[in-house]
């Protein structure tokens, strides 16, 4: 017998807010399937606020406010069972991060965690990555956040290494990441990958998912490095406008677009991978994920239905 359930993420990062809910589909002597059934992304830009004054503005904390009573309600008129609410770089950097997530809190019944690096890298690491774990190749996974990226290495279907760094999309649009981080980052990358042979990297995030629809390519096909390069070199040499007006990009992905390539760009090089899949998963698929297999303490809630 079919039984269909929906659980929900709410992902806060530091370029946009995302809420995912997910059809999790059970059938008796079959492996569960994750559908997704709808998701929502409001581009409140956290980390403008917090990487550059230090704390979350009136004016963002009341679209946060805004955003999570209208995510609970959609939440519930789609009669999700399960969900959680996780924020990363921006709320953890900010000085008065707590205090709004006690306020939101209050006002809209969300409770939301703030994560570090670590356990964001470990809720990625529970979503959809098996078929790239389990492949012959090693695999370095690679996060584009607007206030972090994380990276973690696989080999032999094991986890060998992980690691966050303050480099995000956000960050760089301010000129806030110094030269260093660049070097700790290529210091690790070479590092860890020097002696695995054969390296594939699997990209997630808004924005390389951007680069791969654009591409054509169908879902079980990686991006090249020389393509990266390429799309890298075009999107810099266009203006703001043009990547709005010829390309189609929203407004709030236009800018933050060149600085992700950058980073993907960059890790690509320093690995010597030649080629990028595009699986389209994230933090929100990782959370439905966890939630349900209950491999990570996550402290989700529940939204009680009328049966």
């Amino acid at each position: 017998m079919l039984k269909i359930r929906k659980y929900a993420a709410i992902d806060i990062g530091s370029n946009a807010m995302r809420l995912l809910i997910m059809n999790i589909i059970e059938e008796k002597g079959k492996e569960t399937v994750f559908s997704k059934s709808s998701l929502i992304r409001v581009p409140v830009r956290l980390g403008q606020d917090a990487f550059t004054t230090g704390e979350i503005s009136e004016e963002s904390k009341q679209r946060m406010i805004d955003s999570m009573k209208a995510f609970y309600l959609l939440m519930k008129v789609n009669k999700v069972e399960r969900f959680m609410a996780c924020a990363t770089s921006a709320m953890r950097e900010a000085e008065n991060g707590t205090e709004i997530v006690e306020e939101i809190y209050k006002e809209s019944g969300v409770k939301i965690s703030i994560i570090d690096g670590k356990k964001e890298a470990m809720i990625i690491a529970s979503s959809d990555l098996k078929h790239f774990i389990n492949s012959s190749s090693s695999v370095m996974y690679v996060d584009v956040g607007g206030g972090s990226s994380e990276f973690t290495l696989f080999s032999k279907g094991q986890q060998i290494a992980s690691q966050s760094f303050r480099n995000g999309t956000v960050r760089l649009l301010n000129d806030m990441v110094k030269k260093s981080v660049w070097d700790e980052i290529e210091k690790w990358i070479k590092d860890s990958t020097k002696d695995i042979g054969e390296l594939i990297v699997v990209g997630s995030g808004g924005n390389i998912n951007k680069i791969f629809k654009m591409s054509g390519k169908t879902q079980d096909k990686p991006l090249t490095y020389s393509y990266v390069t390429q799309q890298y070199n075009k999107l810099k040499a266009m203006t703001y406008d043009e990547r709005i007006s010829t390309l189609g990009l929203n407004p709030d992905r236009a800018d933050v677009i060149i600085p992700a390539l950058r980073i993907y760009n960059s890790a690509m090089k320093w690995s010597n991978a030649k080629h990028i899949y595009v699986p389209k998963i994230g933090v929100s698929d990782g959370i439905v994920k966890a939630i349900y297999y209950n491999k990570i303490p996550l402290d989700y809630q529940t939204i009680n239905l009328i049966k």
